[in-house]
């Protein structure tokens, strides 16, 4: 008999972009499919090929290619908010799940830029579409991740703010 999968040993695998393109809610709902056995190692375009491999050897289930439902890999971004446009309606931070935007109803908001993944789940309930997403053009600042333009600590950093912010709501 195999041991269960440990969902925090292939939660290290992700990026912690925290997109939801892999259809669940974060990155460690999907450690805990995968670990039930209820997903497959292909859903998550931000860590594309790289993580693919890394949960392949991890479950030893067969490398396969990225499913196509879940998107495609793209450039690493960051979202801003054009801030002579926002209205202060707080529908971007209710949306962000690593915190990565301030502000407070009726004023202007700003992203924390070093704390933004560029999940995009901002972008959709903004409805005065003030928000837009640029190319990271800054280096990773600390020790390097598999993820190109991602710091290990930056990997950590959003796990940890997305952990933080499910238990504070």
């Amino acid at each position: 008999m195999t041991s269960p999968l440990n969902p925090f040993q292939i939660d290290q695998c992700l990026p912690q972009i925290q997109c939801r393109q892999c259809g669940l809610p974060s990155c460690f709902d999907y450690a805990k499919s995968i670990s039930r056995g209820e997903s497959l190692i292909n859903r998550c375009p931000p860590g594309g090929e790289i993580t693919i491999k890394a949960l392949s050897r991890l479950t030893a289930n067969a490398i396969i290619p990225l499913d196509p439902e879940c998107g495609a890999p793209r450039e690493l971004c960051t979202a801003i908010i054009v801030e002579d446009h926002c209205i202060g309606c707080t529908l971007c931070i209710q949306a962000c799940p690593v915190d990565a935007i301030c502000g407070t109803a009726k004023q202007m908001h700003t992203v924390i830029t070093a704390e933004c993944t560029g999940c995009e789940l901002c972008v959709e309930p903004c409805p005065v579409d003030c928000i837009d997403l640029v190319p990271c053009t800054e280096p990773p600042v600390g020790e390097p991740s598999p993820w190109s333009g991602y710091s290990a600590q930056a990997v950590e950093r959003a796990r940890q703010r997305t952990l933080a912010r499910k238990q504070r709501l």
